[in-house]
């Protein structure tokens, strides 16, 4: 209903309103020229009341039949605890989900030369050849594309006052898999590292979140996190934003396409992208040119400039 509504009614009718927690502009009025009476907020309470009621008894009902038989009534079956890590991430994954209004968009970047770029780096004082993941670049193009939109860095304190609180640093998450189940500690100060930094720090917080070993306060305080299957497989998948984040990069496995260029197809290393969002605060023209800005980091000519 418009702000501009005029509202037909008392002082002593708003006060009750407000008393019954009742939007006063949802309220139809029954009387001459749609004047809202005491009345008309009874039964406006009352209709919502009944509707609550109506959808708990469903979802009562749901769990009834749900409960009516058991599993092990249709064959074997072994109960087993849920792991210590995913029990603790269960509510934190609802309250993402519900709270937040996801938008995925999915792209792709042509790495073909960041794939030959990285997998022809060598050490200097030995000469062999460096094991560079490429997860490295992607952080370092990811900052890259949270400096030029800072709306990705930033967490929504209170929507209904319109503050969003924007983050200066750059402490990226990384969502690592584990026996235990999926664990997000942060690299901090992304911005301040090179790849060879990086590659170790990953190494490290990967060993230390397998053997349990990690603080738990690296689970908190992230601009925006990157969740990987290129390793396992896939490509295109919608990841949950990790609250209070407003912003997730999914990567897929790389795989090989033609593209054409210059009149001519050409064999090209293509890298999936899938950017949750949050789409309160980011909309769809701001997510496409953030996925831009990452894959023409990722693109010809930048790779040897994500090195530094």
């Amino acid at each position: 209903m418009s702000k501009d509504k005029k509202i037909f009614t008392t002082p002593k009718v708003r006060k009750f309103a407000r008393e019954l927690g009742a939007n006063i502009r949802l309220i139809g009025g029954s009387e001459r020229k749609g004047r809202i009476t005491e009345e008309d907020v009874k039964n406006f309470v009352n209709e919502k009341l009944n509707r609550s009621q109506k959808i708990n008894q469903n979802s009562r009902e749901s769990k009834k039949i749900e409960s009516e038989f058991n599993h092990s009534d249709f064959g074997e079956v072994e109960v087993k605890d849920i792991p210590r890590v995913k029990k603790i991430a269960a509510p934190h994954l609802v309250n993402s989900w519900t709270r937040i209004p996801h938008v995925t968009h999915h792209d792709e970047a042509d790495v073909t030369e960041l794939e030959q770029f990285r997998t022809s780096l060598t050490d200097i004082d030995t000469g062999k050849l460096k094991k560079i993941t490429p997860l490295v670049f992607i952080i370092k193009s990811l900052v890259l594309a949270l400096k030029k939109y800072q709306n990705f860095n930033s967490s929504i304190d209170d929507i209904e006052n319109g503050k969003i609180t924007l983050k200066k640093y750059f402490h990226i998450g990384i969502a690592v898999d584990t026996e235990h189940g999926l664990m997000v500690p942060k690299i901090r100060n992304a911005n301040e590292k090179n790849i060879n930094q990086l590659s170790e720090e990953l190494r490290d917080i990967s060993e230390k979140c397998r053997k349990l070993k990690i603080d738990k306060k690296e689970f908190f305080g992230g601009s925006i996190t990157i969740t990987s299957l290129g390793g396992i497989g896939g490509s295109f998948f919608t990841p949950i934003i990790n609250h209070p984040e407003v912003a997730i990069l999914g990567i897929g496995r790389t795989y090989y396409k033609q593209v054409l260029i210059d009149n001519s197809f050409q064999k090209r290393v293509m890298l999936p992208l899938s950017l949750s969002y949050d789409h309160r605060i980011i909309d769809g023209a701001e997510a496409a040119r953030f996925c831009n800005e990452i894959k023409n980091s990722l693109g010809k000519n930048f790779a040897y400039k994500l090195a530094i």
